[in-house]
């Protein structure tokens, strides 16, 4: 069975599941961003005549795929196409007036990878709970965020921003309330929130906004940014313009970008990369500075981390035994911390575990978990009052019980998708099912009131919300580690 909705731009044909939420699937917020538009900002997206078919997903942003041994364990989607721009709506009634609250996704994926059309972020259980969800695509690497002159900067937030005044503008015909949108996203998807929110760039195209695992403080500034566009440039042979990226075929440009994110990693000389060496990523939002949002800014907050996200990154890898410990006094040092004050610290915090985390691997783990994502939550939750704050604890029996609360580990909760196989590498067997219940709960609560069900942060108490097998908000968890990032950005 299939319905058919009108939008600004023609009639759209989705899909009817047997539980009653209708899908449509591809349908343009702006124009193939190809040809005369590469490296542009974002045009609006063409009219079409009669009925376009919205029953199967569409283009997927051009990205290479994730390194070994990621690629196993990350939720990948690829759909060939020029026609990439396109957003994906789940509705529980698709009718002009149902006044339902919307939530829009947007993906993780270091601003390098990752779709709105991955089956882990499929909106059905969102509108079964009576909301719109809409998942979208937006320009990655070079074509979103490498920066260029005579290009405007950050095509990858503009493509957002587009796809906002697109809902805006539409979503009413599909049962959607435009003035109760709630921006949610993971990772980078969290980080260009947390841009948005910053830069003022969205300003009134959303009301609420969720952050899972990152905040507003990354991003490269125009030097760095030029580093790494000249770096790209030398490994493909050509000058730094938009006109020699251009020319060059995606089927050698993302191999180099791909190339270029493990240089990165491999070679960390802040004199090649700038701050790119502390994030990790040569992909990001480019700014002179991206200050927090202050008690202005318009927007209920609910962020948050998970407890030991950094552990993607070194278990897979075998990097959380083989870390050398002559290496740790430097990287703590480069997170702006001072080894002999952090480190003692961190490690009588973790005495009592079962797994005695003193070693090397363990305690760059919770070091960088907190500079990458749990600090900056924090920061951001203290300049705007109300904020709403959680941490996610449940550990992952994956690799022998190792990977433990690991970055991306929530997401198969958030979305209550824990049937869904991509997500099986990360949760093995018999994931709780209460805790998703719980977790996609608060969500939703959020999306419709403002409220997820635990009292607001506040520098007094410092509540938060911990998400585990036993769910309960905690006053001020982890305060001494907390205390040691005071004046580090």
């Amino acid at each position: 069975m299939t319905v058919c909705v009108t939008t600004g731009q023609g009639a759209v044909r989705g899909r009817v599941a047997p539980d009653g939420v209708v899908s449509f699937h591809g349908i343009p917020y702006a124009a193939p961003p190809f040809g005369g538009r590469r490296f542009r900002e974002p045009g609006p997206p063409e009219p079409w005549t009669g009925v376009r078919d919205a029953t199967a997903y569409g283009p997927t942003a051009p990205h290479a795929p994730y390194a070994p041994p990621f690629d196993a364990l990350i939720p990948e989607d690829v759909v060939p196409g020029e026609d990439c721009l396109n957003l994906n709506i789940w509705t529980p009634d698709p009718e002009t007036g149902a006044g339902l609250p919307v939530m829009v996704w947007l993906h993780g994926g270091a601003f390098s990878n990752g779709s709105g059309s991955a089956s882990g972020y499929d909106g059905s259980p969102f509108a079964r709970d009576g909301v719109v969800c809409v998942t979208l695509n937006y320009r990655l690497g070079a074509d979103g965020f490498l920066r260029l002159r005579g290009v405007p900067d950050n095509r990858g937030l503009l493509d957002q921003v587009a796809a906002l005044r697109w809902i805006h503008a539409n979503i009413a015909s599909f049962g959607g309330d435009p003035d109760r949108v709630t921006l949610f996203g993971e990772s980078a998807g969290a980080m260009s929130i947390g841009a948005l929110l910053a830069t003022g760039a969205a300003r009134g195209l959303f009301l609420r906004a969720i952050l899972q695992s990152g905040a507003c403080h990354h991003f490269l500034r125009p030097a760095s940014a030029d580093l790494i566009a000249a770096r790209l440039a030398q490994k493909l042979g050509i000058e730094p313009t938009p006109e020699a990226f251009a020319a060059v075929p995606l089927a050698d440009l993302l191999p180099a970008q791909a190339e270029l994110r493990a240089e990165v990693s491999a070679r960390p000389d802040p004199a090649l990369w700038g701050e790119a060496v502390l994030n990790l990523m040569p992909f990001e939002p480019v700014a002179p500075d991206l200050p927090l949002p202050g008690p202005d800014c318009g927007v209920d907050l609910l962020i948050g981390s998970n407890r030991e996200e950094y552990r993607l990154f070194l278990v897979p890898t075998d990097r959380l035994e083989s870390f050398p410990a002559a290496a740790l006094d430097a990287m703590t040092a480069a997170y702006g911390l001072v080894p002999a004050e952090a480190l003692p610290v961190y490690r009588a915090s973790r005495a009592s575990a079962p797994t005695a985390t003193r070693t090397a691997g363990e305690l760059l783990d919770a070091v960088a978990t907190d500079w990458f994502y749990r600090i900056p939550a924090i920061r951001l939750a203290e300049s705007v009052p109300g904020s709403h704050v959680y941490e996610f604890a449940w550990r992952s029996p994956q690799f022998a019980g190792r990977l433990g609360a690991c970055h991306a580990l929530e997401l198969p909760f958030v979305f209550d998708r824990l049937d869904d196989p991509s997500y099986a590498p990360l949760l093995g067997s018999n994931p709780p099912r209460t805790l998703a219940d719980t977790m996609h709960a608060a969500w939703v609560a959020f999306a419709a009131t403002g409220d997820p069900g635990w009292p607001a942060y506040d520098t007094a108490t410092r509540t938060t919300m911990v998400f585990a097998e036993k769910s309960a908000p905690r006053d001020d968890p982890r305060r001494e580690e907390r205390l040691l990032w005071e004046g580090v950005r």
